[in-house]
This record gives C-alpha cells, structure tokens and sequence, in this order.
C-alpha cells in the first residue's frame, strides 16, 4: 500500500523504551519517526526517579566495584524466578548482555551517567545481591532542548539526583544528611548563577536523552498523535494508522513498529477488570492501555495483567494526587497498620512487597495508617507534607489526624484503641532489642539504606511513645502497571503460540515485564525499557 510517510522505523511512546529505540536506530543510520498520543513527551520515565539498574554496568566496572554476568543472572534467578514468557532465561540473558551496549552508546550521544553507589538491589542478601548496580544521568542544563522544553512532561528545574534522596530525608538529623543537603543547595545556586536551568531525577533522563535525539539527531516527534491501528501487510507489521490534526495519517516502517507507549495506569475500567481495585496510581495519566488493545486486536499476546508496581502511597486530597512514599516509611519513630491499628509487613521492605503485602492482607482495600510520635516529624523530611497548603487541605479531609494520647489517635481515625496501644507496646520493645521479631525489619542493608544511623541498635527502629502523634492515611498506590505485550529476547512482539509477530516490537511498561512480579533493584521499570528499547533497534537494523 501507499504510505502518506515513510521512515525505517516507527516508534510509538515516547519514555525512556522509545528515546532508547531512537537513539540506537539513529546510531544504525536509521530514519525514525517518534510518536506521542499527549501533548507532553517524556512518558513515566520523565516523572519518575530516573534511576536504571542495570547490573555489571560499565560504570561499575571503571570504579572497581565487583560484579558480573553470572552473579547478575544468579540474582535475577533468586529474585524474579520463572514467570512465564516475560521473565524467560533467555530474556533475563538479554538484559543482561544488552547493558554495556546501552551506556556506551547513551555515552557516544553524550549522555553522562553517575553511579548511585552506595543503594542496595532490593534484596542485596540473595546470591548474586550487590549495592551500587543503579546509574542515572547526571543534572544538567535543560536549555539543551531548546523549544522541546515546553513540552517535556512534568518539566520541573530541579537538579536532584536519586542518589540524594536517601540523604536528604534526614538532612537535618545526620552529618551527612546535612552535607548532601549543602551540596544540592550549591547545585541549585550554582546553576541560577551560571544563568543554567539544571534538571535532575527522571527529567535528567528525558533532557538528555532527548536532546540526542531530537536535538543533536533533529528526529521528527509528532505530539497529539495517538495510535489508532496497526497496518499489516502479507502477515508483517509494516507501518502504522495515526490520529494526527483530526485526520488519519498512514506511516510506514521499513524495518519495524516499536510500541513504547506506557502501561495502563489510567484506565480505571481496565485496573478494575485486572487488578480487582479502585486505584491510587502515580503514574502517567496519559497511559490508558490503547496500544496495548491495539497490539492484542493483532494477535499479540499479553502477561502479568493483573500485577503492577504496587507501592504505598498517602491518600491524595480531592482533586489532587496521591503521594508514593519510600524513605519515610522507612525512618524510625514510626510504623504502619491496617484499619484496625495492627501491623501487618516490614514497613522498610521494597514498595513492591509492600503493596503485594496490602494486597494479601486485605485485598488493598484499606485504609492503612502511617503512626508516627513526634521526633519523625522533627528528624526527617516528608515529602508528602512540604506544602502548606496541601498540608491543611490533609488535615481538612481527614488525611492527616494529629492527637496528644494514642488512644484519642486511635479514636479519630477508627482504629481499635487497644489494638494500637498492643501493636505500639510490642514495637515498642523491638526497638529496644533492636530485633523486629514480627517482621524483620532492619535486617537488610536494603532497610537500613532508608534508616537513622544515630538510632541504635537498629537505625529503622525508633520508639513510638512521644507526643503529640501524627497518622497519615495511607492507601495501596503503584508507579504503573507490568503488564502487557509478551515480547522475546529480541523485544519483538509474539502470539499465543509463541510465533513472532513480524515487524512489531515492545518495550517499557507496555510489554511485560522482565523482572516478572517482583522489584529486583532501584530503576527496574526504565533499565530495561532503555536495554530493551535499543535491543530492538538493533534487530531492526538487520531487517532488509
């Protein structure tokens, strides 16, 4: 058929999967257009941390820090096991091999990298465990992107970093918390004197990676441009059907159709019919699982729809979002229990456990309580409770509760009076211990990563028995679902049958997930969205 367009490569999304599908089909000497359904691109990876892990990475190898390809694969063994198609032994091996082509090659466009050394895998006491596998982009100057700046989602000039985060929770307890503190100040005035618009986290990624490609490499980018259908011609996916301008736009891919166009986080149809819950997402609103419709409608099969990356989150006020929280859960001086005032996990545990937790606990209905005395809010810094305004409209809609005893905490929120004061007495004496003997809490490095090192014996250990006390309603959230497109080691797209489903490909949150229901180490979701996204690039380049 005749195309209105055609380029080598069509790529649908565009997050951290599709600037990686770009990126290396431009470095193959490949034409490549670039689609957005929103008016913002940068998909989830903009909004998110930024961090990728990616094990046995070329950075780690030039600073000396250990690691290889049999302990990584040991601990995606350990840690992701066999779940199905997407967390095959072949898919794991890909991953793993397809690291080193993709900081070498982001590097080549000049993307710079900086390790977060000191952050643990998630369960850094499996053979094969490590501290220090994640990398993200370093800060740097947004003005690189020219006009694309406008429309980067969730543009914010921030030049934190992830390697910062866990420090500066307690910036005004610890030495080091004070330090890290000083520097992201200096970062932040430095750039204001030099007259830079520094960016960090996930909008470092998208910058940098953006600027390779739609800078540097002028790759076209077509916002508001939704894939409406795939086109098929003799069984191979050979292009594209785009809503663009109100008209239909036919486009095609000569040597391939990547689909990087997020999960579905914002279907609420779609959560209910597959996870089985009201839904407190963080993720994209822009993600409503069209591409993965569109995919299935043309024989591709689909995994892990009923998981996601689960996560607890403060409940979001009316007309606002909720607030996914990591380290505060963590910090000592406070612990988290269901409706009734009991514990029920190790509140220190990856958010992915966590949520899985929720979930066999009480189907994630809730709510959940985060109880807290008052040196948590002295000590550390909340992340969800820095904007006044948002603070009085918490304690306005009940989500934040403030009482002088327990027992009228426990009144004000519903919860069992003596079932809190039992849960508190019993913690209470653990952290005296320095042993949670409920739930272990504290006894992986990657616990204490987020914890107190002035707070002994266990530094996630602290005491709740001084007032006034604080409860922040809590509710099962997630940072977008896993579910999706089975794909092979090459990410291209298969049917039920296990055939491939020529000229299609997936990556990022629209395929499933490699790393199958569990959350092996910081950056999951985006190091192997970027390796699988550059992966397909490369198989395209040997298409003719």
């Amino acid at each position: 058929m005749e195309f209105d367009h055609t380029y080598d490569v069509v790529v649908v999304g565009t997050g951290g999967a599709g600037l990686a599908t770009a990126m290396g089909a431009v470095d193959e000497g490949l034409s490549v257009l670039l689609l957005e359904s929103t008016d913002k691109w940068g998909g989830s990876t903009a909004m998110s941390g930024g961090g990728m892990w990616l094990p046995n990475n070329p950075l780690m190898a030039r600073a000396g820090a250990a690691d290889s390809r049999e302990d990584a694969l040991a601990y995606l063994e350990a840690t992701v096991g066999d779940e199905g198609r997407a967390a095959s032994r072949a898919r794991k091996e890909a991953f793993v091999d397809g690291v080193e082509d993709l900081v070498t090659t982001a590097e080549k466009n000049g993307v710079v990298f900086a390790r977060a050394a000191d952050y643990p895998d998630y369960y850094p006491e499996l053979p094969g465990g490590r501290i220090g596998r994640a990398i993200e982009v370093k800060p740097l100057d947004s003005k690189l992107l020219g006009s694309w700046w406008k429309s980067l989602r969730g543009a914010i000039p921030l030049p934190a970093k992830t390697d910062d985060v866990w420090l500066l929770g307690r910036a005004w307890s610890t030495p080091s918390g004070m330090v890290r503190g000083a520097q992201v100040v200096f970062r932040i005035l430095g750039g204001v004197v030099t007259g830079k618009r520094l960016v960090g986290i996930g909008n470092a990624f998208a910058t940098a990676f953006g600027h390779a490609v739609l800078v540097k490499h002028q790759v076209p980018l077509w916002l508001d441009s939704p894939l409406e259908d795939l086109v098929v011609v003799d069984g191979r996916v050979a292009g594209v059907r785009v809503s663009r301008d109100g008209k239909e736009v036919t486009v095609g891919a000569r040597r391939g159709v990547m689909i990087a166009a997020g999960g579905f986080d914002a279907n609420s149809q779609w959560r209910r019919e597959h996870h089985g819950i009201e839904h407190a997402t963080s993720g994209n609103p822009g993600n409503i699982g069209a591409a993965i419709e569109i995919a299935q409608r043309n024989g591709a099969d689909l995994e892990l729809m009923d998981d996601a990356w689960w996560g607890a989150s403060v409940a979001p006020v009316a007309g606002g979002a909720p607030s996914f929280i990591v380290g505060e859960r963590s910090m000592p001086y406070s612990i988290m229990v269901d409706k009734a005032g009991a514990r029920f996990a190790n509140e220190s545990e990856s958010y992915v456990d966590l949520g899985h937790h929720m979930l066999e606990h009480d189907k994630g209905v809730g709510p959940y309580w985060l109880v807290a005395d008052a040196r948590h809010a002295r000590r550390y810094l909340r992340t969800f409770a820095l904007d006044p305004r948002a603070n009085r409209a918490m304690t306005e809609q009940g989500i934040t509760v403030k009482a002088r005893t327990l027992a009228e905490l426990a009144d004000a929120t519903g919860m069992d009076p003596e079932t809190l004061r039992a849960t508190v007495a019993r913690f209470n004496g653990f952290t005296r211990a320095g042993i949670d003997g409920d739930f272990a809490r504290g006894n992986s490095a990657y616990d204490r990563y987020y914890g107190d090192p002035t707070v002994h014996p266990n530094p996630n250990l602290g005491p709740i028995e001084k007032g006034p006390f604080t409860a922040f309603r809590v509710v099962l959230g997630d940072l977008g679902t896993k579910g999706g497109i089975v794909t092979d080691e090459r990410a291209r797209a298969l049917r039920a049958d296990g055939s491939v489903i020529e000229g299609l490909y997936a990556a990022g949150n629209v395929s499933a997930s490699v790393m199958g229901r569990t959350y092996p180490g910081p950056g999951s979701t985006i190091g192997p969205a970027a390796v699988f996204g550059l992966v397909a690039a490369r198989d395209m380049a040997t298409r003719g």
